[in-house]
């Protein structure tokens, strides 16, 4: 083991766990171990998740959670978030595990009166928290999967399956709605390409040599290319259509995170730069 806590989570007694979520798509399909080990140490505890739209999405196509609770854009001021901790409190949390590093939510936390507090010692929280861990510098060099779940073996959780697993089940309804509505035409297999990336160019493959492989991936396994990404990957997205020379549909921006991750379960090949759908697609 990584990390060492000097005093476990109590195994009675914690019927109602509060877990905060991570706020980043990517991040928070990488928290899926983590929590997993949580519900295999806790199988008949209440498990809520505390996280931002639209990373609730991701939370809701997870089995181990039986509670979604939006961190909703109005508790993003300090009286909002005593708001927030006001209504948690109401919710008589027995435990919360913090998977997000910052401060903020250890103090909610603390305002909410939840007793057990536990999570890394970051960002000078620690004194905050009941059950804090001290990150190692081993830490640090790990993947980030075993980054959130070492922090939960150390409070005394399961060893877990570290496979990162969405279910991504709708109604028969809902999915002949969804490609009726994006593919309505199509009767091949599907490509997804997602070549946006957050922080900039740096991360990201250049739009030619996307919609290159595209056209040619396309040809050979005789597919329809998929673009996919948010609002802000939609400029991105379209440069890889000017590109391309085949028919590529452009979808960045215009379907929920919900229909996306149905839409590349679909998918036969999928390519990405380093982002929150490629973490998604590796999930599926």
């Amino acid at each position: 083991m990584i990390l060492k806590s000097k005093h476990k989570l109590p195994q009675a007694g914690l019927d109602k766990i509060l877990i905060r979520g991570t706020n980043w798509i990517g991040d928070a399909v990488m928290t899926l171990p983590a929590i997993a080990s949580v519900r295999a140490a806790y199988p008949r505890t209440h498990l809520a998740i505390l996280a931002k739209p639209p990373v609730t999405d991701i939370y809701r196509l997870f089995s181990a959670a039986d509670e979604i609770i939006p961190y909703e854009k109005k508790f993003d001021t300090p009286l909002g978030v005593f708001r927030l901790a006001l209504a948690l409190k109401q919710k008589k949390f027995d435990a919360a595990i913090l998977l997000q590093n910052a401060i903020e939510a250890a103090i909610i936390a603390r305002a909410a009166g939840i007793r057990v507090r536990a999570g890394f010692s970051s960002d000078g929280r620690g004194i905050l928290l009941t059950h804090a861990i001290r990150r190692t510098e081993a830490i640090f060099n790990i993947h980030q999967i075993d980054y959130y779940l070492e922090m939960v073996k150390a409070l005394g959780c399961a060893n877990v399956d570290r496979a990162m697993h969405l279910e991504t089940y709708i109604s028969p309804a809902d999915a002949k709605k969804v490609l009726r509505q994006y593919l309505p035409e199509c009767d091949r297999n599907i490509i997804g390409i997602a070549p946006g990336a957050t922080y900039g160019p740096a991360k990201r493959w250049l739009a030619e040599r996307f919609a290159a492989a595209g056209d040619q991936l396309g040809r050979d396994l005789n597919a329809q290319v998929i673009l996919f990404g948010g609002n802000d990957d939609r400029e991105t997205a379209e440069q890889v259509r000017a590109h391309a020379q085949s028919n590529m549909i452009n979808l960045a921006g215009l379907t929920s995170l919900k229909e996306a991750i149905y839409l590349i379960s679909q998918c036969k090949l999928f390519l990405s730069n380093d982002s929150g759908l490629m973490h998604v697609a590796g999930a599926l």
